[in-house]
């Protein structure tokens, strides 16, 4: 089992709706929300070399190549960053996860937290919509908003143990009245937010200097309703 059954009972989940709904944006930040020691064998799959590559995009052209990139203005790079690459016919409990987070029974909690349904049912390739992200001290996720026209719902999932509080790598959400939320990238803390809420673009802050060698690791996932 992938989910903390504590934290999936009815009683949780109107919970998570009344803080969801109170917040602005309409966010909620669960912890322990998923099984640990099945975290952990995703970890040690991560923290390989292989299997990661350096991804960029400017705010005009996503997935750019190293020669539009050297030619965009740093006011134009929105995110530099090292994406998961799966492998084909390759099984491990890192693509397990991926595979549970675009399965019935997580997009049914979801679509019980956020009182709508949602589906791939219109989605032409799901897979990418869901994966594994690491940023080092030199990259970035500067300041957008998730408005992919008919995605309903954004999860994030930290998956940084024993991280440092001095460490940086917050997501920082606008708020409003210059009021911003910052959440620390916590070992299974998962963040959910409706990306048409006020206030919800976002950010991550850069890592500080000191940390150069440290990875900040989550996955990152996008649902559309019907």
């Amino acid at each position: 089992m992938w989910l903390n059954d504590q934290q999936t009972s009815d009683s949780a989940i109107d919970a998570y709706r009344a803080s969801l709904l109170s917040a602005c944006p309409n966010h909620v930040v669960i912890d322990n929300l998923f099984n640990a020691d099945r975290l952990d064998d995703v970890i040690q799959v991560l923290q390989q070399p292989d299997n990661w590559k350096t991804q960029q995009h400017t705010y005009a052209a996503l997935y750019v190549d190293n020669a539009e990139w050297q030619k965009a203005s740093s006011e134009q790079r929105f995110v530099q960053r090292d994406v998961w690459q799966r492998q084909e016919n390759e099984s491990s409990a890192a693509q397990d996860l991926l595979s549970f987070l675009r399965g019935n029974q997580f997009m049914s909690l979801l679509s019980r937290i956020f009182n709508v349904q949602l589906t791939d049912i219109n989605v032409s390739d799901p897979e990418i919509n869901t994966n594994y992200f690491r940023l080092g001290a030199a990259d970035f996720v500067a300041q957008h908003a998730d408005d992919s026209p008919g995605r309903e719902v954004c999860m994030l999932l930290y998956l940084n143990k024993s991280w440092q509080n001095n460490a940086g790598g917050e997501l920082t959400f606008l708020g409003q009245d210059d009021k911003q939320i910052s959440v620390a990238p916590l070992y299974n803390c998962c963040v959910l937010f409706d990306r048409f809420s006020k206030g919800s673009e976002h950010w991550v802050e850069r890592l500080n200097a000191e940390y150069a060698g440290l990875y900040r690791y989550n996955v990152v996932s996008w649902y559309w309703s019907e």
